[in-house]
């Protein structure tokens, strides 16, 4: 890395043209040497407008505004990770729910050369607790936080932080395939599973202001916390996910074929056919689910040599 190190903020927005300005600025007090990229994620407010206007007025050394017209955080991300080259990136809602002064901070450990993410947490000081007003929000992250942790031996507080510092490798070797605001819990997974190391730093975090409203939705996000865990299961411990599935049919077969065991020890003869082909069944759908999962987890610790291998290659 050269003595001068590119340092570029990414603040995906959609309709926050009540906090954009207020966010730049904060943004470039702290760091007037950054690029200050907003990524206009399709918003029908005047959100491109301001974001252009404070950037000009302040004076933004580079940055400017990304247009991404396909929906969803993770594309927005996806469109700056693609297109912005930089040694450190610096990620952050355009809400001013996260604290710009802090931003240093976070920075440290990747300067360090100490971390390839840092997390910005906002649990352990309990501030999300006090601000965050969406219950069932703060319940899906902790049940999402619990299944991580447990899954990959972790200590994790804030699986779900917005505010996160990368480093170039990090952002360059991250494969981007969710849309939507999973991007977060998506990016923990993908430095878990790919033994990258993850610091955590304690920040505030405040409730948007008056005026601004959230994005997300209790009952549609509720079903994405529970299709992330399904995935997570799925797609990084695919043998739990599928020897998990084919216990259920295990037990399913072995109640439906009691009946016809118990007739075949007391007359020698099953009367209930079908029930016999139904637990027969039963059981073969539990071992073919057995060994898509011990496939399924041959090819994902292929996966993980050949990525340790290629980030070796760099």
């Amino acid at each position: 890395m050269s003595d001068r190190v590119g340092i570029s903020v990414i603040l995906p927005a959609y309709n926050e043209e009540q906090t954009i300005a207020q966010t730049i600025e904060d943004f470039y007090s702290e760091l007037p040497e950054a690029s200050i990229w907003v990524i206009n994620n399709g918003s029908n407010d005047a959100t491109e407008q301001i974001a252009r206007e404070t950037q000009s007025r302040l004076g933004c050394s580079g940055g400017g505004v990304i247009n991404e017209r396909r929906p969803g955080k993770g594309n927005a991300v996806r469109r700056a990770f693609l297109d912005i080259d930089a040694d450190i990136y610096v990620l952050a809602d355009a809400d001013m729910t996260y604290p710009a002064a802090q931003v240093r901070a976070l920075m440290a450990p990747i300067l360090a050369g100490e971390a390839d993410m840092v997390v910005g947490d906002r649990h352990s000081a309990g501030h999300y607790a006090s601000e965050n007003k969406r219950a069932l929000h703060g319940f899906g992250n902790s049940l999402v936080r619990d299944l991580v942790n447990k899954l990959f031996r972790a200590n994790l507080a804030d699986i779900m932080s917005g505010y996160r510092v990368f480093s170039r490798r990090f952002v360059k070797s991250y494969p981007i395939l969710v849309e939507g605001f999973e991007i977060e819990t998506d990016m923990t997974l993908h430095a878990l599973d790919k033994r990258f190391r993850i610091v955590e730093i304690p920040v505030e975090y405040r409730d948007r202001p008056d005026g601004s409203f959230s994005k997300l939705n209790t009952i549609k996000d509720g079903a994405r916390v529970l299709n992330a865990i399904g995935n997570i299961l799925r797609y990084y411990r695919p043998l739990i996910f599928f020897g998990g599935a084919s216990m259920v049919f295990v037990s399913l077969g072995v109640i439906a074929g009691i009946p016809v065991l118990d007739e075949w020890v007391r007359d020698r003869y099953i009367h209930h056919v079908p029930l016999a082909i139904l637990a027969t069944g039963l059981e073969i759908i539990a071992i073919v689910l057995v060994a898509i999962g011990l496939i399924l987890d041959s090819i994902t610790h292929q996966d993980k040599r050949r990525f340790e291998r290629d980030l070796l290659g760099h």
